[in-house]
């Protein structure tokens, strides 16, 4: 099979295995990516979409958008046929060196700095849950106000209390309810946004 005959099989597949679904349409294109993504049919009903989040992420997406990201992975994973920044500085030495003396994770100071000069860009966090609790601190201080807040991060320590400070906070967001998540599924869920702008 060509690759495209592959990925329309593997659809064919998802969709018959979802059956019925009985949110909005915009969502449902999200969660196929991420499926495919995963092979994991639990983000069906784990994935949280606050109201009208597809409409107003493409809408800043298509505009050319500012993306802040936790890890390299997703860096080189975002689609690049779109007119995007993306942001992350976790190598950064400058960044080492401060993380090191505060005794706090590289996240955590690649998300102050990037608020620093990206306040309102659309945050991708698929692995460090610091990376997503320092964001909704600064979000609360309003010292942030992004366009959009992908909080997926995957794991086993403050993972589920991150993604709840994230819930309690009104902002457009895409949520992995539990400890499920990952680079993988923030990349394919910023990729199915990129997509519906075709």
């Amino acid at each position: 099979m060509r690759p495209t005959e592959i990925e329309k099989e593997s659809m064919r597949i998802i969709e018959n295995e979802i059956g019925e679904y009985c949110g909005p349409e915009e969502n449902l294109a999200i969660i196929k990516r991420v499926i495919h993504a995963t092979a994991d049919f639990d983000f069906l009903d784990n994935l949280y979409f606050s109201k009208d989040v597809v409409k107003i992420a493409r809408e800043v997406l298509k505009n050319g958008a500012t993306i802040v990201t936790d890890t390299l992975m997703l860096v080189a994973g975002i689609s690049k046929k779109y007119n995007l920044k993306i942001i992350c500085n976790v190598a950064d030495e400058n960044i080492n060196n401060e993380a090191r003396n505060r005794g706090v994770t590289r996240s955590i100071i690649n998300i102050e700095q990037a608020v620093k000069n990206f306040p309102n860009a659309i945050y991708a966090i698929g692995n460090a849950p610091t990376a997503l609790i320092r964001l909704c601190e600064l979000i609360k201080d309003k010292q942030a106000n992004p366009a959009l807040v992908i909080g997926v991060p995957v794991g086993f320590v403050n993972v589920i209390e991150a993604k709840q400070m994230l819930d309690a906070i009104d902002v457009p967001k895409i949520i992995a309810k539990g400890r499920k998540g990952g680079t993988t599924v923030a990349c394919s869920i910023i990729n199915a946004l990129l997509y519906g702008l075709e």
